[in-house]
């Protein structure tokens, strides 16, 4: 079970737009499940805070293959936030600083050898 908390990878693709319009909202993206198992929560938080928050899922779950639309308020301004992922088993995934004002794609995938890689 612990293959997963430590053999997640995470692709990090699509930066985003630098328009003035963009930069309101530049933290929102849009997270991709290719692990080949269901997440159950998804946790976002500002890489400077201590504390995880909300499962942003809600009653909701992604099975592998799914998409999701993470948005933030307008007054958002942080641009290193932490991911915390939760699958089905219960087993836990962990991606910490990623820069939300460069990146608008996150896609979770599972290599089976290392812990995390980000391209």
């Amino acid at each position: 079970m612990i293959r997963r908390a430590f053999l997640a990878a995470v692709a990090l693709a699509s930066i985003a737009a630098s328009t003035e319009a963009f930069a309101q909202a530049q933290q929102n993206f849009s997270l991709i499940n290719r692990t080949g198992y269901q997440i159950n929560e998804v946790y976002v938080s500002a890489s400077a805070s201590n504390s995880w928050g909300r499962d942003i899922l809600g009653d909701g779950v992604m099975p592998s293959g799914t998409r999701r639309n993470i948005t933030f308020p307008q007054r958002t301004r942080a641009c290193m936030f932490d991911l915390r992922v939760i699958y089905a088993d219960g087993e836990r995934g962990e991606v910490r600083e990623i820069n939300l004002c460069e990146v608008s794609n996150v896609t979770l995938t599972w290599n089976g050898r290392t812990r995390f890689s980000v391209n």
